[in-house]
C-alpha cells in the first residue's frame, strides 16, 4: 500500500501524482505547468487532467478531508474503468441539482469532445441510463444538459456512465470550463504539429521511391531503408496525433455503438498495419505517407471545427465573462462610505454597492446617488451608452461607462438580468431542432452501412483478383473517404453560427425550432400596444364624467395602478407624479387580465379599465368620445362614471418596414389587440394590415391563434410578453419584446433584447439564410459521399486522396456555416 503524504505537506519535485500516486510525466514542466490543484491552500501536482478534474471536484464539494484521512492513493482517473468512488459524493441532496419534488437537472461540462460524433455517442449512452429523462449536448458550447428522476438516478451515475465511455464531466463552472477549453486547444495544436512534422519527413523518404519507380534506379537495400525510416517517422503520428481517433473509436465500441471515429480508426489501422507487414516482409506496397497525411488533414479539419464551435458559442462566453465575481459593498450606508469587496454571489436584496467607472454591475439595482451612462451592448445589442439618473433601474451585467454611482440591490446576482439571459441561452442549446435530429439518425445508420460496404468492396476485389493486393487499399480508401462528420456538422454548426449572429444583433433565440419554424411561417400575428407601438403611452387629457374633479380622479387611478407594470398603468402613475400629487394607497386590489383593476381607495370601491369592465360597477356607459388615435381608460365607482383618461401611444418607426417585409414575403399579417376595435383598426389601416381585430382578451387571442393552427396555418406571434404569455406559448414560433427582469418570465421562442421590432424581420432573413445553408451543407455532404464512396470502391481513389477528400468535406461544411456569422 503506498504511503500517504500529509495533506499540508508540499509536494517535492520528484513526488508522484498527489491523487493516484502514478509517476508524473517527464514533460511535467513543459506541459501546461501541468495539472495542479490547490488543496487546503497548497498547490499539488497531478499526473493527468483526469486526476486534476477529480481532485478539483473533491475540493469543490468541501471534502478535502478525503486526502487527510485516506489510507491509499486513489485509482488513476485517466486509466480507471469505473468512476472513482470519491465522485459518488455527488448526490441528489446537492441544491445545485434541484428542479422539483420528483426530478433533478444540471448542466455539465464534458471534457474530451472531439467532433460531432462525440455528441451522438454521449447522448445515446445517457439515453440508456435508468432514470434519465433527457440528455442534450450543445456541441457549440460543449455543455451537457441532463434531467433525471431522483428516485432512480444519482448525479454520480451520470458521471460514471460518461467515464466508462472515456469522458470526464463535472457540473458547469466557468473557470474550469475555460481552462479545459484552453488545454484541449493546446493539446490538439500539439497533435496537429506532430502529425504535420511526421507527414513532411515521411514525404521526404517516399519521394525517391515514387520518382525511381519507373526507371528502377533505386536498389532494394535503399528502398528497404526508406521504408524503415518512414515507419519510424510515422510512429509519433500513430501513437500521439491519432489518439483522438483511437479513443473515440474505443469509446464507441465499449458503449456498443458505432461512432464516427470507428471507420476513421479502422482506415488508419488497416493502412498502417498493412504497411508494417510489407516493411517486415520486404515486399508489397506501403502507405506511410498516406497514413500521416490522412491524420494531419483530419486533425486540420477538427482544429477548424473546434475554432468554429468556439466562435459559434462566443456570444454565450462573452455573457459568462461579463458576470462580475466581486462587488464593493457599503455595509453602513449612509453613515459610512467605507467599501468592502465581497463575492457578487453573496449580495442580498437591499444591499448598497458602489459601481466604479468601467466595472460591471454585479446585480440588478436602483441608483441612489450619482448619474452615469451604461453600456448595455451585451444585454440588448445597443452600442450607444444609455444615460441613467437617480431612481433609474440598472440591469446586472451592464457596464458603467460614466462616473461612479451608488446603487441599492433589487435582485441577487444569481437572479440578475444577465443571469436570466444566460439561463435562457442555456435552454436554447439544450434541445435540437427536427432537422438536426434527422441528420444525427442518418449519420448513425451511415456508419453501419459504410462498414458493411467496405467489407463488401474488399470481398468483391479479393474475389476478382484472387489476392488482397488490390482489395486491401480499396477497402482502406472506402473507410477513409467517407465523411459522416460532415453530415452531423451540417446542421448544428449552422444553427450555432446563426444564433450567435442574432444575439449580437439583440435577438435572443431560446427555442430549438425557432429558425426552422419561422422559415415555414404562413401567418404573422401582431399585438398592438408595446409591439407595433412604443408601449410607453402618455396621458393626453383627463375627461371628467361625473361630479369629481379631474385631478382627484387621476389620484384615484394612480393609486389603483401603483403596483402594475402595464404600460398604460405606468402612464397614469407618471402623469400623477408629474402633477405633484401625493401618493394614495389602494386596498383589496383584484386584477382581471385584459380588462382592468378593482380596488378600494379611501373606503370606496373603484374600477379602472375598459368601458365594458367598468360598466359592471358603474352602470350603462356614457357616450364614448375620445381623442383621435387615443386609448381610453375609464374610472368608475358604484353606480357612477367618474372619468375617462385619453392615452396616446405612437407607432414604432420600424413598424411599417416590418409589416411590409412580411407582406412582400407572402405571409399573412394579422393585428390582434386588446384595445378598442376602432383604435386597433385605425392602426391596422395606417400600416396596411388587412385583417385587424380589437377588443380581444388574452383568452380570445389564444383561441384566435388556435383556430388558425387548426386550419393548418403556421403562426408566428409577436407580443410584448406582459399579457400575452399564453398566446406566445401556444404559437408555433413567438417573439417577445423583452426588457429587464421581464426576461425571466419570457414564454417566447425568442426575445427582442433591444426592443426593436425590425429585429423580427432580421430574424426571418437570418432564418431563410440558415435553412438555405443547412440544405447546402446536407446536400454537399450527401453528394460528396454518394460520389466519393463508389469512386473509392471501384479503385479511382487511393488512400491519401481519400484522406484529402474527407478533410475537405468537413472543412467545406464548417466554412459554409460560418458565413452566417456575417451580417447579411
Amino acid at each position: 500500500m503506498p504511503h500517504t503524504k500529509p495533506l499540508n505537506d508540499a509536494v517535492p519535485e520528484a513526488a508522484p501524482c498527489f491523487h493516484c500516486g502514478q509517476p508524473l510525466p517527464h514533460t511535467i514542466d513543459t506541459v501546461d505547468a501541468a495539472w495542479t490543484v490547490r488543496i487546503a491552500g497548497v498547490a499539488h501536482t497531478m499526473c493527468c487532467p483526469g486526476c486534476a478534474a477529480v481532485a478539483q471536484t473533491i475540493v469543490d464539494l468541501g471534502q478535502e478531508n478525503y486526502y487527510r484521512d485516506r489510507t491509499a492513493y486513489a485509482a488513476s482517473a485517466e486509466g480507471a474503468q469505473q468512476l472513482p468512488p470519491e465522485l459518488q459524493l455527488y448526490d441528489n441532496a446537492d441544491p445545485r441539482f434541484a428542479l422539483d419534488e420528483d426530478s433533478r437537472e444540471s448542466t455539465f461540462t464534458v471534457e474530451g469532445i472531439r467532433c460531432a460524433a462525440c455528441v451522438w455517442l454521449i447522448e445515446q449512452r445517457l439515453a440508456r441510463l435508468p432514470g434519465v429523462d433527457s440528455a442534450q449536448l450543445n456541441v457549440a458550447t460543449e455543455r451537457l444538459y441532463v434531467r433525471w428522476q431522483k428516485e432512480r438516478c444519482q448525479p454520480g451515475d451520470i458521471l460514471g456512465a460518461l467515464h466508462t465511455i472515456g469522458y470526464a464531466a463535472y457540473p458547469y463552472d466557468l473557470d474550469r470550463h475555460t481552462d479545459q477549453q484552453r488545454r484541449a486547444a493546446k493539446t490538439l495544436g500539439r497533435q496537429l504539429f506532430v502529425a504535420g512534422l511526421s507527414m513532411m519527413q515521411v514525404m521526404m523518404y517516399v519521394a525517391p521511391s515514387y520518382l525511381a519507380a519507373e526507371d528502377g534506379t533505386l536498389d532494394s537495400d535503399m528502398a528497404s531503408l526508406m521504408r524503415w525510416a518512414s515507419l519510424l517517422l510515422t510512429l509519433p503520428a500513430i501513437l500521439y496525433s491519432a489518439l483522438p481517433f483511437w479513443r473515440g473509436a474505443w469509446a464507441g465500441l465499449r458503449a456498443r455503438t458505432l461512432g464516427m471515429d470507428v471507420p476513421v480508426a479502422l482506415g488508419i489501422a488497416a493502412a498502417f498495419g498493412a504497411s508494417v507487414i510489407a516493411t517486415f516482409r520486404g515486399e508489397g506496397e506501403v502507405w506511410f505517407d498516406s497514413v500521416t497525411m490522412f491524420i494531419f488533414l483530419l486533425l486540420c479539419s477538427r482544429f477548424l471545427e473546434l475554432r468554429a464551435r468556439r466562435k459559434a458559442g462566443a456570444a454565450l462566453e462573452r455573457l459568462q465573462h461579463a458576470l462580475p465575481a466581486a462587488a464593493s459593498l457599503l455595509e453602513n450606508y449612509p453613515a459610512s462610505s467605507a467599501a468592502t469587496v465581497v463575492r457578487a454571489a453573496a449580495l442580498a436584496v437591499d444591499n448598497v454597492i458602489v459601481i466604479k467607472p468601467g466595472e460591471a454591475v454585479a446585480a440588478d439595482c436602483v441608483i441612489l446617488e450619482g448619474r452615469t451612462s451604461l453600456d448595455l451592448s451585451l444585454l440588448s445589442g445597443e452600442s450607444a451608452p444609455v444615460p441613467k439618473n437617480v431612481g433609474d433601474a440598472i440591469a446586472g451585467g451592464a457596464i458603467n461607462a460614466g462616473s461612479m454611482i451608488i446603487a441599492r440591490v433589487t435582485r441577487k446576482a444569481q437572479d440578475s438580468t444577465l443571469s436570466d439571459l444566460i439561463k435562457l441561452i442555456n435552454r436554447a442549446g439544450g434541445e435540437k431542432p427536427r432537422i438536426a435530429l434527422w441528420a444525427d439518425r442518418v449519420a448513425a445508420y451511415f456508419v453501419a452501412g459504410l462498414l458493411l460496404f467496405a467489407l463488401a468492396a474488399f470481398g468483391v476485389w479479393f474475389w476478382l483478383d484472387g489476392s488482397a493486393v488490390r482489395a486491401w487499399p480499396i477497402a482502406i480508401a472506402v473507410l477513409v473517404v467517407s465523411c459522416p462528420c460532415a453530415l452531423s456538422l451540417a446542421t448544428p454548426t449552422a444553427l450555432a453560427a446563426a444564433t450567435d449572429q442574432l444575439l449580437r444583433q439583440g435577438v435572443l433565440v431560446t427555442g430549438p425550432q425557432t429558425l426552422e419554424t419561422l422559415h415555414r411561417t404562413t401567418h404573422v400575428v401582431l399585438d398592438k400596444t408595446g409591439t407595433l407601438t412604443w408601449g410607453r403611452p402618455v396621458l393626453q387629457t383627463t375627461q371628467a364624467l361625473g361630479a369629481m374633479r379631474a385631478d382627484f380622479c387621476l389620484q384615484v387611478a394612480a393609486a389603483l395602478e401603483a403596483g402594475s407594470a402595464h404600460p398604460l398603468a405606468r402612464a397614469i402613475v407618471n402623469a400623477a407624479d408629474a402633477a405633484g400629487r401625493a401618493h394614495w394607497s389602494a386596498a383589496a386590489l383584484t386584477e382581471t387580465a385584459g380588462c382592468g383593476l378593482e380596488g378600494t381607495v379611501h373606503h370606496r370601491r373603484y374600477r379602472l379599465g375598459s368601458a365594458q369592465f367598468v360598466a359592471g360597477i358603474a352602470g350603462l356607459p356614457p357616450a364614448r368620445e375620445h381623442a383621435d388615435g387615443a386609448t381610453p381608460v375609464y374610472l368608475g365607482a358604484e353606480g357612477q362614471w367618474l372619468a375617462c383618461f385619453h392615452l396616446h401611444d405612437g407607432l414604432r418607426p420600424d413598424a411599417q418596414q416590418t409589416v411590409d417585409y412580411f407582406r412582400q414575403a407572402g405571409k399573412t399579417v394579422v393585428l390582434v389587440s386588446g384595445d378598442d376595435d376602432v383604435l386597433a383598426r385605425r392602426v391596422g389601416d395606417q400600416l396596411g394590415i388587412e385583417t385587424t381585430v380589437g377588443g380581444y382578451l388574452p383568452a380570445d387571442k389564444l383561441n384566435f391563434v388556435q383556430q388558425l393552427q387548426r386550419r393548418g396555418c403556421v403562426v408566428a406571434m409577436i407580443g410584448d410578453g406582459i399579457n400575452d404569455a399564453a398566446v406566445l406559448g401556444a404559437a408555433d414560433v413567438s417573439f417577445a419584446m423583452g426588457s429587464g427582469a421581464a426576461l425571466a418570465q419570457a414564454h417566447a421562442d425568442a426575445v427582442l433584447l433591444n426592443g426593436r421590432l425590425g429585429a423580427v424581420a432580421d430574424s426571418a432573413r437570418t432564418a431563410e439564410r440558415t435553412m438555405r445553408i443547412i440544405r447546402q451543407n446536407l446536400g454537399w455532404a450527401m453528394l460528396y459521399n454518394v460520389t466519393a464512396i463508389p469512386a473509392a470502391a471501384i479503385g479511382l481513389l487511393n488512400p491519401w486522396l481519400s484522406g484529402v477528400g474527407m478533410a475537405a468535406s468537413s472543412a467545406v461544411v464548417v466554412l459554409n456555416a460560418l458565413r452566417l456569422r456575417r451580417k447579411a
